[in-house]
């Protein structure tokens, strides 16, 4: 009796074992900005953005011998824009243009052995009335109690919006202790709301996956992995300054092709930003809060803006460790 009990314990703990040892190769979730979340009490320009993605790994052992994983990315998603209120209804207060974009996406992730990792994306949406800017802010506001919505009645006008994106990350160093490591990060963005690149090092300390099996590059996901991870469960505060050059704007500029916008304003070329993050990641499932501080952005009188974002992703679809 004793050794069916023993048998049946030890092939219980195997099997938990190869649960364990399992990936998930889809990837569902949200991810939200607003600063609120910094508990200033403040509601302005960029002032809120709501994210959906699915993410989805290509069979790993199919890849060739430089590249580790290729993943497809869909997305939909909106952000809204204010002056320094939401309460602005004399246009010549408002030191921003009110603005919403709205738009659905895909995009292609390689991630390389060598720990480099290329994105490239495509959105095609909106801006303008037809973005759903005003309803989506309102209906917010009235969902949480705050103050009237005024203003968006001199919003930036309705554009059809198109916009390719690349991003470029590279490992520099990692400690023995695999405790720390740094990167370089850039992109660039060309399209007919944003336009602009940018580049900056990340710094990131605690329990961390290599680059193409992380949460922070959204590589958690995986289907008949190739390289075992460094840790089952990743937690970690990350660290990434970057400065950003603005080519154009739409949500500030207006239109590209005509210039029917009633209030619109010129973009600071240069655009330092800092960002401060905490993420911890399970085989299941990801959350990520952080923080996003950016100098002066517009030619007006509007102030440098900070706020915060919160990531959230479950994963399914058991494949090969």
């Amino acid at each position: 009796m004793k050794s069916k009990f023993f048998l049946a314990l030890t092939l219980l703990v195997i099997g938990g074992l190869s649960s364990f040892a399992q990936s998930y190769s889809n990837e569902f979730g949200f991810k939200s900005d607003n600063d609120a979340y910094l508990f200033y009490g403040q509601d302005r320009y960029y002032t809120n953005g709501l994210f959906i993605y699915f993410r989805h790994a290509t069979d790993q052992q199919k890849l060739g011998s430089k590249l580790e994983k290729l993943t497809y990315e869909i997305s939909a998603g909106q952000k809204m824009y204010n002056p320094i209120s939401g309460y602005r209804p004399d246009p010549a207060t408002q030191d921003r243009p009110f603005a919403g974009y709205l738009y659905a996406g895909g995009n292609v992730n390689l991630f390389y052995k060598n720990e480099s990792v290329l994105k490239a994306g495509l959105e095609v949406g909106t801006v303008g009335p037809n973005a759903l800017g005003k309803d989506a802010q309102e209906l917010l506001h009235k969902i949480v109690g705050f103050y009237e919505i005024d203003g968006w009645q001199y919003q930036i006008k309705n554009e059809m919006a198109v916009n390719l994106s690349a991003q470029y990350t590279q490992l520099l160093h990692r400690a023995a202790d695999k405790a720390t490591d740094f990167s370089v990060e850039g992109y660039a963005n060309v399209g007919t709301t944003f336009s602009g690149a940018g580049a900056g090092v990340l710094f990131r300390a605690g329990r961390i996956n290599q680059l193409f099996n992380s949460a922070y590059t959204n590589s958690v996901i995986g289907n008949k992995g190739k390289t075992e991870k460094l840790t089952k469960h990743e937690l970690f505060f990350y660290a990434k300054p970057q400065l950003n050059f603005v080519a154009y704007d739409a949500t500030v500029q207006g239109s590209m092709f005509n210039h029917d916008s009633p209030v619109t304003f010129g973009v600071k070329r240069f655009v330092f930003a800092q960002q401060l993050g905490f993420n911890y990641s399970s085989p299941r499932f990801t959350f990520d809060f952080g923080l996003l501080f950016k100098s002066k952005e517009i030619k007006s009188s509007a102030k440098a803006h900070q706020y915060g974002t919160i990531s959230m992703f479950y994963r399914f679809g058991k494949s090969g460790a």
